[in-house]
């Protein structure tokens, strides 16, 4: 399976309303995923994409893909454990976005099948936009009781569980059908961070996020993530969860917006790794609240970047790994 490749001849295209619905799922309030304006005024000619936008559109290709190579699993029961986002140039309103997913790595761990998926993004002027990278554990089917699968078919909306990509009637497997090479272009982001102002050691200012049933039920809506796991208390109670979880990628959504309220301009980020290592269940009647903190981890003099570790904890535990960072361009 390992190098097979996905790609459809349509695209999706981002939608002005869509970056702010998105946006406010994450809870990131940067003026520039809002206001045209403040985007301009920061070198960029529509509204940004928050940071994680590109899970809406590399899920629908990472699905499609599986179903196509993963003959003998139950996508039902994928859980993601490390996601890694390297950033070319920004996703701004207006893009038409196209995914090559292929299928990096795999192999199995302490008896669970590991699968890395690539994601190649580009836009419709044929440049390189993001490469993803995506941890999965997957489990065979069988290995899990019908009658869970069953209640959870009926949990969901109609044909939510059905990749949008199975009814394009264009789609190939990559291998088949030559493109052409995509093109770098250099972006210069506008940072409110001077590198000159900052030192190894220096700490970010800390934040705090709080998650209700409403930000989960909300956040599966805009994410399209039919998962029950994340919004049915009768589902979770099914496979002996005392509550709902909040998303990985939700959570992700939040540190990507706390590192760029720091940074300023999204386009200064230039990658941003995530291993969730904790799950964060989210009761009916109480908040979740999350606590963020970063610290400069190191400098580069000649790239004028940072490497800035990125601490995420909900009642004291870490919800991320200790590889959690981003590195930010400086100016």
């Amino acid at each position: 399976m390992v190098g097979r490749h996905y790609r459809t001849d349509d695209y999706y295209e981002v939608g002005r309303e869509k970056v702010r619905e998105y946006a406010r799922a994450v809870q990131d309030f940067n003026p520039v995923h809002w206001d045209s304006d403040a985007a301009s005024e920061s070198g960029h000619g529509s509204l940004v994409a928050p940071l994680t936008f590109i899970s809406l559109v590399g899920t629908l290709a990472q699905r499609r893909l599986l179903e196509k190579i993963a003959v003998g699993f139950d996508l039902s029961q994928m859980l993601q454990t490390d996601q890694i986002l390297e950033f070319h140039q920004p996703i701004h309103a207006g893009d038409q976005l196209h995914c090559d997913v292929s299928l990096d790595s795999y192999k199995e761990v302490m008896g669970k099948d590991m699968m890395v998926t690539k994601n190649i993004v580009s836009n419709q002027r044929n440049e390189l936009v993001e490469t993803t990278y995506t941890t999965l554990l997957i489990g065979r089917e069988g290995d899990v009781d019908t009658g869970i699968i069953d209640a959870a078919e009926n949990l969901v909306m109609h044909g939510a569980t059905t990749s949008a990509a199975r009814a394009n009637a264009s789609e190939h497997e990559d291998e088949q059908v030559e493109h052409p090479p995509l093109k770098v272009v250099e972006h210069v982001p506008a940072p409110a961070v001077k590198f000159d102002e900052v030192s190894v050691g220096d700490l970010l200012p800390e934040k705090t996020f709080r998650l209700t049933r409403g930000d989960l039920v909300n956040y599966a809506g805009v994410a399209g993530d039919a998962n029950p796991i994340h919004w049915s208390e009768q589902f979770a109670k099914l496979i002996d969860l005392d509550d709902v979880l909040a998303h990985g990628m939700l959570t992700m959504g939040l540190g990507g917006g706390y590192i760029t309220s720091w940074i300023g301009d999204p386009g200064a980020v230039k990658d941003y790794t995530v291993r969730f290592t904790a799950p964060i269940p989210v009761g009916p009647h109480k908040a979740a609240e999350l606590q963020f903190s970063g610290k400069i981890k190191s400098l580069d003099a000649d790239a004028r970047t940072a490497v800035v570790s990125l601490g995420a904890t909900f009642e004291g535990k870490r919800i991320f790994g200790h590889r959690a960072s981003a590195t930010v361009q400086l100016g």
